[in-house]
């Protein structure tokens, strides 16, 4: 699938659809839980379908017959043994998540995750070995630390050391902790994200379980504890907002995005931030945010808390005037694709000067021009290049559109509704 893009000018007010990170979070917490929970305005995409899917298998009872609504009646914790592997599609978070909910299953149960070409090259082997230090049997099938990956029970506690490039290695512990045999204590000696983990965190406080921390590099979690039903909707999502945040700023247009909770965990909300620093005028009215574009700026900005933000704002800074560097970021190189050699390459298509860093891109600003751009198969990358075609000349196709699915489907109709003059074409 192909996207066709045109130069646009964008104008109104778009509601932004549900946070997946929540979302996938409220059904892990739900199905682990006791009783029947009701998850009010969740994103339906395929990543959490995903998610579905997986904690069907693995015993929760799930009806998404309502759209806006689901009933998830929970495990208590005691999870099943599916007949057939668990193919979490391109859901990392669910891969993750999941691999720390099995391992609270009977011993003897082997329960075997796999997904698709690109999860099977996203690294696991940290999360593997904290889980078998606490109890757990986890393998990588091929060896490589990577998925498939075979999952046996049972987490009893313990102590463990882990170095998390990625905060889904510590969410998923954190997540099936309170549920192990004993008591857990965990020492984190490297945190990438961390407003990922205050988000679950957040979770964990809303459920009463009990547990303590110290700056996120050391947690201690009360084990033989249980998760309860719950009745919540889940939060807008900063990351989808992004896109329409740099979209405004680089066009030069006004734009207001609604349903926004400035007191959410999410790290994205940062987003708004930088563009403020690069130059766009911002403001914030209880849950809603205006954006009008001006010139922008290159600007520096510690990209550790917001690897999914990259791919936008790198979009955004080839606009900008002079240079924006985007540093301390190593894990964007461990996403669905390598973000950042990936968009270094993409906006080289669009004439426009990138340099890789080990752990971070510079961009130097220019006119961008249109042009036939791969979105490597990677739902950020494939809608921060859309954007970046609403502002050029001619029309920019961008490939590999289908990808959108994973997190934001709605992304075409909500952006023609603005005024986007973008279509997709088979």
């Amino acid at each position: 699938m192909r996207l066709k893009v045109r130069k646009s000018q964008l104008t109104g007010q778009v509601a932004i659809p549900a946070s997946k990170s929540h979302t996938i979070r409220a059904v892990a917490v739900a199905s682990l839980a006791h009783g029947t929970s009701t998850v009010h305005r969740p994103l339906v995409s395929s990543d959490a379908i995903s998610a579905i899917s997986c904690y069907s298998q693995l015993g929760a009872s799930i009806d998404t017959t309502g759209p806006e609504r689901w009933l998830i009646t929970g495990t208590n914790g005691n999870i099943a043994s599916p007949s057939d592997i668990i193919d979490v599609g391109n859901s990392g978070t669910t891969l993750r998540l999941g691999l720390g909910s099995a391992a609270l299953a009977r011993p003897g149960q082997r329960i075997t995750f796999t997904g698709d070409s690109q999860i099977q090259a996203r690294p696991l082997q940290p999360l593997m070995a904290a889980i078998n230090v606490l109890g757990g049997k986890c393998h990588s099938v091929r060896g490589n630390g990577m998925a498939p990956v075979e999952v046996e029970g049972r987490l009893k506690g313990g102590k463990v050391s882990v170095e998390c490039k990625t905060s889904q290695y510590l969410s998923s512990l954190l997540l099936a902790a309170p549920l192990a045999d004993g008591d857990t204590e965990i020492e984190v000696t490297l945190l990438n994200e961390p407003d990922y983990v205050r988000l679950t965190m957040d979770w964990l406080d809303i459920q009463g379980i009990r547990y303590e921390s110290n700056d996120l590099k050391w947690f201690r979690v009360t084990g033989g504890q249980g998760y309860k039903a719950f009745d919540r909707a889940i939060p807008a999502d900063f990351s989808s907002a992004t896109f329409f945040l740099c979209a405004a700023a680089l066009l030069g247009c006004e734009i207001t995005l609604s349903g926004l909770d400035f007191s959410d965990s999410q790290p994205d909300k940062a987003v708004v931030d930088y563009l403020r620093d690069m130059g766009a005028a911002v403001r914030t009215d209880g849950r809603s945010v205006t954006i009008k574009g001006a010139g922008l700026r290159g600007i520096d900005i510690d990209m550790n808390k917001t690897p999914d933000a990259l791919p936008a704002m790198a979009v955004a800074a080839a606009f900008a005037q002079g240079t924006t560097r985007f540093l301390n970021v190593p894990q964007a190189r461990m996403k669905e694709t390598d973000r950042i050699a990936c968009m270094a390459q993409e906006l080289s298509k669009m004439g426009i000067r990138a340099e890789e860093l080990p752990d971070g891109l510079i961009v130097h600003g220019g006119r961008p021009h249109a042009a036939t751009l791969d979105g490597r198969s990677d739902h950020r990358i494939v809608m921060a290049l859309a954007i970046a075609g609403l502002a050029m000349g001619g029309e920019t196709v961008v490939e590999t559109a289908e990808a959108m699915s994973v997190t934001f489907p709605t992304f075409v109709d909500l952006m023609q509704s603005l005024g986007a003059d973008l279509e997709i074409a088979d």
